[in-house]
């Protein structure tokens, strides 16, 4: 994920959907999603380039993992910021390259090539567990909010299969230990999970299918179809009522698909005969808009009460929000450069 224009490293939403992060070549900077404002710039001269940054809500705490031309840090330290001491409170440092990072309230999840290392979080951070993956250079993981049911999904150490693992407990023998789920038949490309953990989403290399598993019974719910066409997705968000399912790629085209009413979900008109017998009963969109082409985005569902809007930020530096109908419309709210909009804002 990287941008000529601004230097733009990566990009994350924190866990309720309504703040972003920005990893640059010259530091990190944050912005509130809806009104979009900046609310934090570290700049290069105290962090260094920032390959990823992950926020916990919208607290103090921040996880940097260094990358990027300019790295004040090893790639293999993962470091906590506390903006209200403005200063690093705590630093994890591993034999490897730190992939990505994924906070709760009361742990750390550092995820590295072929492993993911869960601490407690965050006084005393002890480690409570590694767990073993397939070779994972996305840093795919991903872990739900809720306090009462905590679910954490990411690839299992054979090609195209899916690890759900209940973190609850508090020590790594309470974490009970299932089979994986053959996902797809290709490698893991893209990984989502709903707010109470009940669903995740999953997406291959191939990046045609979109299949969404319920976490407890470990069933499959739905299979949604993208495209024909191979391609790379680089996000999947449900909303926060889990009731639809977002997705980009790299064709420049964000998807809306419904979950808990699947008859808005339009249905191929392609003849059940010889090759598009596959795609006949394929579930595809209500509706889509589009963004540049090949240009790395995130997607996530607008967090307002009763708005049906989501929000594609752009390694570009471009942020669009477009509402959506159940009906299939599709409009443009709002558009701007989140890039050119300085903290001097407020």
């Amino acid at each position: 994920m990287a941008s000529a224009n601004y230097g733009i490293l990566g990009l994350r939403y924190n866990q309720d959907f309504g703040c972003f992060s920005v990893g640059l070549q010259s530091g990190m900077r944050i912005y509130n999603v809806n009104p979009l404002v900046e609310k934090l710039r570290l700049d290069q001269d105290l962090v260094g380039s920032v390959g990823n940054c992950e926020m916990l809500y919208r607290s103090n705490l921040i996880a940097i993992v260094s990358g990027g031309n300019m790295p004040k840090f090893a790639e293999n330290t993962v470091l906590i910021w506390d903006d209200t001491a403005k200063k690093f409170v705590l630093e994890l440092t591993f034999a490897l390259p730190v992939i990505s990072v994924r906070l709760r309230r009361d742990k750390i999840i550092c995820i590295l090539r072929s492993e993911i290392h869960i601490f407690r979080f965050p006084n005393n951070p002890e480690k409570i567990v590694t767990l073993s993956t397939r070779d994972n250079p996305r840093g795919l993981c991903e872990v739900n909010t809720a306090s009462d049911r905590q679910i954490m999904v990411y690839p299992g150490v054979n090609k195209g299969t899916l690890q759900i693992k209940d973190l609850s407990g508090d020590d790594a023998s309470s974490f009970k230990a299932q089979a994986p789920i053959k996902a797809h038949e290709n490698d893991l490309a893209c990984l989502a999970i709903s707010q109470n953990g009940n669903k995740c989403a999953t997406a291959s290399t191939k990046g045609t299918l979109i299949r969404v598993f319920d976490t407890l019974k470990r069933t499959l719910l739905v299979e949604l179809r993208r495209g024909m066409d191979t391609a790379r997705l680089y996000s999947i968000n449900f909303s926060l009522d889990s009731e639809y399912l977002c997705v980009s790629s790299d064709k420049g085209t964000v998807h809306v698909f419904a979950l808990e009413d699947q008859k808005l979900n339009k249905r191929s008109k392609l003849p059940k005969i010889g090759l598009f017998n596959q795609y006949s009963d394929s579930q595809w969109g209500i509706c889509s808009f589009t963004v540049p082409a090949e240009v790395p985005c995130i997607c996530a569902f607008n967090t307002q009460q009763n708005s049906q809007s989501i929000v594609a930020i752009c390694v570009d530096g471009k942020y669009y929000k477009h509402s959506f109908s159940d009906s299939g419309h599709c409009n443009r709210e709002e558009y701007d450069v989140f890039m050119e909009i300085s903290g001097e804002d407020l």
